[in-house]
């Protein structure tokens, strides 16, 4: 610990995100990654943004990606807003809606980056308890508190909730503002955008770095009520006005705007993912059924850890939470074909199969 950090930096407790090893070229199925490049369009329209306008800052309205998105999804500008990826988008919601006074909701088995946000803004939570089976249960947000961050699908655990459970989640807090986390929501999910117009309360959280193959790029989009939009964007102006560059911009516009690349490609992961499950299950694993382009896995004959090191040793990437009640599960990410079947024959393997 640093003599020159601040009480709230020596008690933080950060995010730790998935490795990075660099010592091998591995089957990396660890970090939630997009296995297909993004689409030609964009890179072709971050080629064409490099040029001398780069010595001028980006529009900080990023307007013209607003317009883009509200016509993409039948909104208004004003119901848009766009980050610096999602990450940074759910650091602003937390000073933007919740007060440190009052508690807010969060599965006590999801992102764990939520804990993280509420520690460094001084905030109180309460985490509720999904089941055995991981389900995130729509009754045990529908008490008081100060505001509900729900993702959907959830991760690590891949569990999705229904657009009828989370409006039950919705009605009983039209006080308080209830997030949803749809990193994944690509993969198979129907999207609470569409109940945007209804609940003023509603704040939607999206990114591009899923299923638009664009995390390194890092673009975040969040849907509200204008004057959620508002209380965003005052958060964002206090801290840079300047969140999204102009390669950032032009790139993320090509992306909505090549809806047949996207189709395609979400198919393609859609279509692995079950491939993955059914020869998972074949292996004796019990997978939690997913909408995301990830899938959580136990061995009832095989520990979680050992598992990880022995993949890892045979170049292959997967991501294990030491944690109480999930430290017997996988993560494992959707790669290509290719590279799943690599993943199921070293399991066959390890397993003795």
């Amino acid at each position: 610990m640093s003599k020159y950090w601040s009480n709230l930096t020596a008690n933080l407790q950060p995010y730790i995100p998935g490795e990075q090893p660099k010592d091998q070229k591995y089957i990396k199925l660890n970090t939630n990654e997009n296995p297909y490049p993004p689409s030609p369009r964009v890179i072709e329209a971050i080629k064409q943004a490099a040029n001398d306008d780069l010595r001028l800052y980006p529009d900080p309205t990023c307007q013209q990606l607003c317009d883009t998105i509200a016509q993409y999804y039948g909104l208004r500008s004003n119901q848009v807003f766009v980050g610096n990826g999602s990450d940074e988008i759910l650091a602003f919601v937390f000073p933007a809606f919740f007060n440190p006074s009052q508690k807010i909701l969060f599965p006590d088995i999801t992102y764990s980056f939520y804990p993280v946000y509420a520690q460094l803004y001084g905030q109180t939570y309460e985490t509720v308890a999904v089941d055995e089976a991981f389900n995130i249960h729509a009754e045990h947000y529908c008490v008081p508190n100060g505001g509900i961050v729900i993702p959907n699908p959830n991760a690590p655990t891949a569990e999705y909730m229904t657009l009828p459970a989370l409006r039950t989640i919705l009605d009983a807090n039209r006080d308080q503002v209830v997030v949803v986390d749809e990193a994944y929501i690509d993969f198979g999910g129907q999207s609470a955008i569409t109940y945007i117009n209804e609940y003023p309360n509603l704040l939607v959280v999206q990114t591009l770095s899923k299923s638009r193959s664009l995390a390194g790029l890092r673009v975040g989009m969040a849907y509200g009520h204008e004057d959620l939009i508002e209380g965003l964007n005052r958060i964002k102006n206090s801290f840079n006005s300047y969140t999204l560059d102009r390669l950032a911009l032009a790139g993320a516009i090509a992306a909505f705007e090549d809806e047949a690349y996207f189709e395609e490609t979400t198919a393609k992961v859609i279509a692995t993912r079950e491939w993955s499950v059914n020869h998972l299950r074949e292996l004796g694993f019990h997978v939690i059924e997913s909408k995301a382009n990830f899938v959580f896995a136990s061995h009832p004959q095989a520990l979680a850890a050992d598992l990880f090191k022995q993949l890892k040793e045979k170049g292959i990437l997967v991501r294990y939470f030491n944690k109480p009640r999930i430290d017997q599960f996988l993560r494992i990410s959707i790669g290509t074909d290719e590279e799943m079947e690599a993943l199921i024959s070293a399991l066959h393997s390890l397993l003795g199969k």
